[in-house]
């Protein structure tokens, strides 16, 4: 398979003649070949059209034939070989055993959301049958969820492959009955291309209908606001910035039918140290957490950004073990020159404000978009009186917050924003207090973990990667694991429709075998 510079819109690959751009190598800061060529506003609303013609065929068919097309979907990306892990290398900085590892969680979440669609539950099959009888007599009600319409995904910077152009948006759309209309990443826009052409195989080998899946290229916002803005489009799954995410909201708030928007945004992943786990072992928990912490350059959306303990000798131990394993950990490239120069000018800025001082760092050897790591101190009053200090930096840095006693440990635990995670290391010691912790992070986090490290994101059926705002633009929903269908579904009653036209769902003889509520009772077939 050969990279043409193109776009995919439904059956097609089109050259798009609105302007060119080029991927970026950010370990050598070169411009790669070819030149892709953008969409124009004809190419995208050719895509949304062929979406929205594809939808009422695409989620009528047979939910073994969707499952099929997701496997597909899979294989077809294993194909082909060791060149997609190339150029998602040199496109991204990232080593080929973090990309393999990530091609497959890619085919894991797609082979995941086929056992989903087979399984059915995700209809939430409910009948509720007539009471001619009652005064008032209730009608035979029946209900099932069915898929929004057309969604647009936007790929991310930091996973070019599992929240990318087949990533766990993508998946999890398809597996709904949504046709998909990705907006590629400028950072992978030859990985894009690999991809997308392979979910094209995929699509003509399982007889989907045309504009199923499409794939276009923007130089600049205008192509996402249209995207969004287009009345074929029915929601939206994003991964990036608060800023991004937050105009993509705007933009979908201001259709004449609003919709929504999924979008994971910010999060600093608050990590609480208390005071047996710190006198079990502190200086383990420092090598630990600035693995974390460095791990993907920090460019994984649950790094721990934010370190929370009391004061004293304990806390000291895990700060000095902290700064010997930062030292020890050398300058990695980040994915794009544009993130980079951001994270160089965010730690500046940090640097400069007062009452913060910086502890460690790491090496500064590197080549090209080189970060270094950098760990910083300061005390709880600071920290609650400046908003600067819980901002997102996006990449290897960490802020300690030095508490004076339990009752300020809590208050900035309640001051802090939505978060994608929360974690706690704890003894049986600490058990009172992780007890008063629990409440408030429950309110702030979607995922809670007890002596482990956020990094690693399970992509399984109880998996939570969401949170409040500005974690998500949602807090109700997840963009990982098997609940992510959700996102995308609406349900629909039938009151008193005929047999032979109610949905294969609904009928009394159950023809697809599936676990209903029956008058208030579950029934597994």
């Amino acid at each position: 398979m050969n990279i043409q510079g193109d776009m995919i819109i439904g059956r097609q690959a089109v050259h798009g003649s609105a302007g060119t751009v080029r991927a970026f190598n950010p370990a050598t800061r070169a411009e790669m070949e070819p030149a892709f060529g953008a969409a124009s506003m004809d190419d995208l609303a050719a895509a949304c059209l062929l979406a929205e013609a594809a939808f009422d065929p695409y989620r009528s068919l047979p939910l073994e034939q969707r499952a099929r097309f997701l496997e597909t979907i899979a294989d077809r990306i294993m194909d082909i070989g060791p060149l997609l892990i190339e150029r998602a290398s040199a496109e991204s900085g990232l080593p080929a055993a973090r990309l393999e590892g990530e091609r497959a969680r890619t085919c894991n979440q797609l082979r995941l959301f086929a056992k989903v669609v087979r399984d059915g539950h995700f209809l939430d099959a409910t009948l509720d049958s007539a009471l001619p009888q009652r005064t008032p007599p209730r009608p035979d009600l029946r209900m099932r969820k069915i898929g929004l319409g057309p969604v647009a995904v936007f790929g991310a910077s930091n996973f070019p492959l599992a929240f990318s152009v087949a990533g766990g948006d993508t998946a999890s759309a398809l597996a709904a009955g949504c046709p998909v209309v990705v907006k590629a990443h400028n950072a992978h826009l030859g990985t894009s291309e690999l991809v997308a052409k392979a979910v094209r195989q995929a699509a003509e080998d399982c007889s989907m209908p045309d504009g199923t899946f499409s794939m276009l290229i923007g130089t600049g916002f205008e192509i996402g606001q249209a995207l969004v803005s287009h009345p074929a489009i029915k929601a939206v799954g994003f991964t990036g910035s608060r800023a991004g995410g937050l105009a993509l909201v705007n933009a979908a708030q201001a259709r004449k039918e609003p919709i929504p928007v999924y979008a994971e945004m910010s999060s600093i992943n608050p990590f609480f140290l208390l005071p047996g786990a710190l006198a079990a072992g502190g200086a383990k928990l420092a090598q630990g957490f600035v693995d974390s912490l460095t791990m993907g350059v920090g460019q994984f959306c649950t790094n721990p950004g934010l370190v929370i303990g009391l004061a004293g000798a304990e806390l000291d131990v895990f700060r000095t073990a902290a700064t010997e394993a930062l030292a020890a950990k050398g300058a990695g490239t980040m994915l794009t020159a544009g993130i980079h120069q951001t994270y160089v000018d965010a730690v500046a800025r940090r640097s400069g404000l007062a009452g913060v001082d910086l502890v460690a760092q790491g090496g500064s050897e590197g080549c090209g978009c080189a970060a270094q790591a950098a760990l910083y101190q300061t005390g709880a009053a600071t920290f609650l009186a400046n908003s600067a200090l819980e901002e997102e930096i996006f990449g290897p840095t960490a802020l300690i917050v030095t508490c004076a006693n339990e009752n300020e440990l809590l208050e900035v635990a309640r001051h802090v924003e939505g978060q994608l995670t929360a974690t706690i290391h704890a003894t049986a010691a600490d058990r009172y207090l992780a007890g008063r912790l629990m409440p408030t992070l429950e309110r702030k986090a979607g995922r809670i973990l007890f002596n482990g490290f956020p990094t690693g994101v399970e992509v399984c059926h109880a998996m939570v990667h969401g949170g409040p705002f500005p974690a998500t633009s949602d807090s109700r929903t997840t963009s990982v694991g098997a609940t992510a269908i959700e996102r995308f579904l609406r349900p629909v009653c039938y009151q008193d429709v005929p047999a032979e036209l109610l949905p294969e769902a609904l009928r009394d003889e159950n023809p697809l075998g599936l676990a209903r509520m029956v008058d208030g009772t579950l029934r597994v077939a």
